[in-house]
């Protein structure tokens, strides 16, 4: 089925909504494991590992950069947020929101202004904290989302409120699950 990418009038149409999310407790509402290149596993509960991240996601077995492929993962990016506001936008369809590859899909307000690099962040029994790599798109989130869903969450406003998603790492292990409460510390 061919979904139909979003225009930046659409996409700007959707900000308002985007902003409502809750600064101080929200929700996870998608868990997503990548367990292989391009696949995806949506899951009711998963487990945050300090070494791993996401228990059964490839993130540990990814180099921390396509130019140097025999790097270690980089460790500001074992996981990955994303306002599930955006992805619902940016899929323009819900089954297609996990196409995004971020982990843990939050409604809750993933800002720099709310969420500065270092705040915890209690996911569940987990806590994360934010790191200071920037998540931007990459090439597959232009394809399966559009040039003009690229540049809107690159631009300055996107940026500012991580429309793109937020990098993280695991400073304590647990459980998460659908629906758990979302924290900031």
């Amino acid at each position: 089925m061919l979904v139909a990418h979003l225009t930046p009038e659409q996409l700007d149409a959707g900000l308002d909504h985007v902003r409502r999310v809750p600064s101080d407790v929200g929700t996870i509402e998608l868990i997503v494991r990548r367990p292989a290149l391009d696949a995806r596993e949506e899951l009711d509960e998963g487990e945050l590992d300090l070494a791993v991240g996401l228990v059964g996601d490839t993130w540990s077995q990814r180099p921390a950069s396509s130019r140097h492929p025999d790097s270690d993962p980089h460790p500001e990016a074992q996981v990955t947020l994303m306002n599930v506001r955006v992805a619902d936008l940016v899929a323009n369809d819900p089954s297609r929101r996990a196409l995004a590859g971020d982990q843990l899909y939050v409604d809750f307000d993933i800002s720099v202004d709310n969420l500065p690099t270092g705040t915890q962040v209690q996911i569940g029994s987990a806590i994360v904290e934010i790191t200071a790599k920037p998540h931007t798109g990459c090439a597959k989130f232009t394809k399966r989302f559009g040039l003009a869903a690229m540049r809107w969450v690159n631009s300055d406003v996107g940026k500012s409120l991580r429309l793109r998603g937020v990098n993280a790492r695991v400073v304590r292990p647990g459980t998460v699950r659908r629906g758990d409460t979302v924290t900031k510390l």
